[in-house]
């Protein structure tokens, strides 16, 4: 480059030059006939060429140009006059018909290496040729590369493995208390159909205890027609024959029996935020907030005759005071599980019992049972213990 400064002193000329290409594949001529009479075949192959010396160098220096493509080799038929013949005569026959170019051949598929989720399968290949006489020989692989070489690996079986699909549960085997629920699980193909190959170490177990938080008893109601007071009719209106639907709403249980046998006491029942679930036709329990509109009342007084054959006159006033003080009762105290029995076996499997208190929600302190309500006791919880073997006597 000749450069002549024609602005400031302090310009610059920067040069953007490329290294040319100084090797190159070249194709070679033919290679000497495979056979010297009765059709041979002959090939040519490619060799890197360096441009400045002339000469040929290792095929390594051809491959540092990406824009290199090597020549695949050629192959044609040669020496196809006939050969002398000992006894005189031979015949000759077409040369594509009865004796091939050489080929490539492949052995068998062997088995995938997975049943499903994927896996591979391999083969040998190996290039042969076949004489006059149909006898099939393997040849050196160069004789083959005029057509490319078939695949050695596969890959097979990418479908999805099976997997288990677990179906609703049913309903719980008991109206009350504690029971069992069953539901069926499936092993399902990735076509959707039922079959095997599941891992039994993986299935979603088929049975669970469940428990109905309705009491396991029917109060009866000990009130007397003729002893009804005003508020007692009040709360008679608020008796709902609620049904379950298909919208969140609350839902009353049955009123438990009176506290006393005589006199003014009171009543408890839970309300539940409930919905049908129609596909199921169950009923499943909601958070309160779920429900709109007012609750029903959980606790209302009761009246149950009169104590010692006296009678006795509630002012409204009173009824709305007794009736005041049993709703913020209730709310102070309930029942809650706190920790477990010891087992009942040392070992070969034994029975833990919940342990049930009545504690104060405020200060979290136990209290007297005779504070909490009796039919809000939760049912009987139970669990098995100390399930190794007992060791031999």
């Amino acid at each position: 480059f000749q450069i002549r400064y024609a602005g400031a002193a302090d310009s610059s000329v920067q040069f953007i030059f490329y290294q040319p290409i100084i090797h190159r594949w070249r194709e070679t001529d033919f290679f000497p006939c495979s056979a010297s009479c009765g059709g041979g075949y002959q090939l040519t192959s490619a060799e890197c060429f360096d441009l400045r010396s002339n000469r040929v160098v290792a095929d390594q220096y051809c491959h540092y140009y990406p824009e290199n493509i090597k020549p695949k080799p050629k192959l044609q038929e040669c020496n196809l006059d006939p050969c002398p013949a000992s006894d005189g005569y031979k015949q000759i026959m077409p040369y594509d018909l009865y004796h091939p170019l050489p080929r490539w051949e492949s052995t068998p598929w062997t088995a995938c290496s997975s049943s499903c989720g994927g896996g591979i399968q391999s083969r040998s290949v190996s290039c042969v040729e076949e004489d006059i006489q149909g006898h099939v020989s393997p040849v050196e692989e160069w004789k083959c590369m005029y057509t490319p070489k078939m695949p050695v690996v596969q890959p097979c079986n990418i479908f999805d493995c099976p997997k288990w699909l677990a179906q609703e549960w049913s309903p719980c085997t008991v109206t009350c208390g504690q029971g069992l629920r069953y539901r069926v699980v499936l092993c399902i193909d990735h076509r959707g159909m039922h079959t095997g190959g599941c891992s039994p170490k993986t299935k979603p177990h088929i049975k669970e205890e469940c428990i109905v938080p309705t009491p396991c008893y029917k109060p009866k109601e000990k009130l007397p027609v003729e002893a009804k007071l005003p508020w007692y009719k009040q709360a008679q209106e608020l008796e709902e024959g609620a049904v379950v639907s298909e919208e969140p709403s609350f839902i009353p249980e049955a009123w438990s029996t009176c506290s006393v046998t005589c006199g003014v006491g009171s009543q408890v029942r839970l309300v539940k935020c409930q919905v049908l679930l129609s596909f199921s036709q169950s009923v499943a329990d909601l958070p309160i907030d779920e429900c709109e509109g007012p609750k029903p009342v959980s606790q209302r007084a009761c009246y149950s005759g009169p104590c010692s054959g006296e009678a006795t006159e509630y002012t409204p006033e009173e009824t709305e005071l007794l009736y005041g003080s049993l709703q913020e009762f209730d709310e102070l105290y309930d029942w809650e599980y706190e920790g477990f029995t010891e087992c009942s076996e040392s070992c070969g499997g034994g029975v833990q019992e919940a342990v049930v208190t009545c504690l104060n929600k405020q200060t979290r302190e136990t209290a007297d049972e005779m504070l909490c309500v009796t039919s809000r006791r939760p049912p009987q919880l139970l669990k098995a213990c100390s399930l190794d073997p007992c060791p031999p006597r």
